[in-house]
């Protein structure tokens, strides 16, 4: 297996690369598998916060057909394997870390690499971002969650504007409409998003992971069960050590140091 996913760990950031330029950072079955390991790995490693971006100018272009092509055909079964295990698990691999997930945007994000990026949690974006949910142009659908996620940022009549026309989000467009939450500048990128999710990863642990999985269990339920939740999330909360670090920082006029205890 080629290492096409470059992992760095620094500052309690887990940085994660596809590394594909001559293909704009195309996905392959291997690449999936790779992005999946250093998914799964982040918190093990110490992680509190993970970045998921591409090399050379590119977030990811979705499946790359040419590896699909030289890999020959395949029977209705491996195709329905392939994306329910490997396609839609890297989705899910996404979803599951308990950290802020941050997909940093530079050039394509087209297809699936589209849905990637909207699978996690937060954009960061530049002037030269191009997000493409351009099934359609292939006589396809979108399969990597976007029917889902994209609705739930922008709008049900935005997203299948987007969907049904294949047409492109450029990057200040993507963060008017709330596809993308900042437009930072292209000089600087990737340092601008380290300073971002190491920031992040200062924050307490517990309320992180205690957010993200209400927000997200909130989408699908009604507001007594999002309090519930709350409710219940608040009271882990209150009986943290981060909360008493909280409050003796504040108290005291200082930055908190957490530590997820």
């Amino acid at each position: 297996m080629t290492q096409d996913v470059l992992v760095t760990d620094r500052d309690a950031v887990r940085w994660i690369e596809i590394h594909r330029p001559e293909t704009r950072n195309g996905l392959t079955l291997d690449v999936n598998l790779q992005l999946m390991e250093a998914l799964g790995g982040a918190a093990g490693a110490g992680a509190r916060a993970v970045v998921l971006s591409g090399h050379g100018g590119h977030f990811c272009s979705g499946l790359d057909l040419k590896d699909a092509m030289r890999r020959g055909p395949m029977s209705p079964e491996q195709l329905e394997r392939g994306m329910r295990e490997n396609f839609h698990g890297l989705i899910r691999a996404v979803r599951a870390v308990d950290s802020p997930v941050i997909a940093a945007v530079d050039g394509a994000a087209a297809g699936f690499g589209c849905d990637l990026a909207l699978a996690c949690d937060l954009r960061l974006v530049t002037e030269r971002a191009r997000f493409g949910e351009i099934f359609v142009r292939r006589g396809l659908m979108p399969d990597g969650g976007g029917t889902f996620t994209l609705p739930r940022l922008v709008g049900v009549g935005r997203a299948l504007e987007i969907m049904l026309t294949g047409d492109q989000v450029e990057g200040a467009e993507a963060v008017r409409i709330g596809m993308a939450n900042r437009l930072l500048p292209v000089e600087g990128f990737e340092d601008a998003v380290w300073e971002f999710a190491t920031g992040l990863a200062k924050g307490p642990p517990m309320v992180h992971r205690l957010v993200k999985r209400a927000v997200y269990e909130g989408l699908s339920g009604d507001l007594e069960a999002a309090l519930e939740r709350e409710a219940t999330g608040q009271l882990r909360c209150l009986q943290s050590a981060d909360f008493m670090e909280g409050v003796a920082a504040f108290l005291q006029k200082r930055e908190p140091t957490f530590t997820g205890k």
